[in-house]
């Protein structure tokens, strides 16, 4: 079984390309994505025909769950289909079928290779059925974005909740994020009683000029490098909070993403995405 290693920002990947739907692709990514015994990576990527766009991303954590949506993840497999030939030679925008629909990227080239990408990552969405949140609201008429505190350990947390496909919860701190407990607290608030299906947790700092440094407990894979879907959801709050304009970087341990975001509708994602290694897997695909 053929597979390709990739990172964006230091969100690292293992990729394959596959039309078998059948397999186990939960117990198959715990077992490859396994940093002592497998490949190592904080998920498995995989790559599908699809009849509706170029191609069908599903992505799969460490754990075996499957994700909804992935920032990073679409990055690095847009850049796999472009630089394999998979894509017109001419052709600068692709689009991906999701688990949360259709995504478009546009890629910047180099010397023929993919060197940027930019995806488009849908619509924030704020609802609590649509995080969702249990937090005693009617889930389908809350119109803004739900901001509640949480207790943790004895740390209060303001939480700003915000869906871009995958659920995340922010808190802004104004002590460096590289000090906070992220490794203890991270998976306290990932199954907090109030998330019926888990969420993402990421702590952020206003740094000034448009930046914010950020690090995310990902539900399902623990600390990362950087989460896209998490950077988009922390520019967002940021910019309802009124912290920043609608272009940010975001800075991660990984590296930095840029995002771009009216107010309303869309929010863009840009960043790197690298091929770090090929090999084989043992066994059929």
């Amino acid at each position: 079984m053929k597979f390709t290693k990739m990172q964006g920002t230091g969100n690292d990947f293992i990729l394959l390309e596959t039309k078998d739907t059948r397999q186990n692709w939960s117990k198959l990514a715990i077992a490859m994505c396994d940093r002592h015994f497998g490949i190592g990576a904080d998920g498995l990527l995989l790559l599908l025909p699809s009849d509706k766009a170029d191609f069908q991303m599903r992505i799969f954590n460490s754990d075996g769950s499957e994700a909804d949506a992935c920032g990073n993840g679409t990055r690095c497999i847009v850049k796999y289909f472009v630089d394999a030939g998979l894509a017109a030679k001419a052709t600068a925008e692709i689009t991906v079928e999701t688990r949360t629909g259709v995504r478009k990227a546009v890629v910047t080239k180099k010397a023929g290779k993919v060197i940027k990408v930019k995806v488009g990552m849908g619509e924030p969405k704020f609802k609590a059925g649509e995080i969702p949140v249990v937090i005693g609201q009617d889930a389908n008429k809350v119109q803004s974005m739900i901001t509640c505190p949480v207790n943790v350990d004895g740390k209060k947390l303001e939480l700003n909740l915000v869906s871009m496909g995958n659920p995340h919860a922010v808190y802004f701190t104004k002590e460096p994020v590289s000090d906070f407990p992220l490794a203890s607290l991270g998976p306290k608030v990932e199954h907090h009683k109030i998330f019926p299906d888990r969420v993402n947790f990421e702590v952020a700092r206003l740094l000034g000029d448009g930046q914010i440094e950020a690090r995310t407990w990902e539900r399902g894979a623990g600390e990362t490098l950087a989460c896209g879907s998490g950077a988009c959801a922390v520019a967002v709050a940021a910019q309802l909070h009124g912290y920043v304009g609608h272009k940010v970087t975001i800075k991660e341990p990984g590296g930095a993403l840029e995002l771009e975001w009216g107010g309303a509708g869309e929010v863009f994602l840009s960043g790197p995405a690298e091929t770090v290694f090929t090999g084989e897997w043992p066994g059929k695909q």
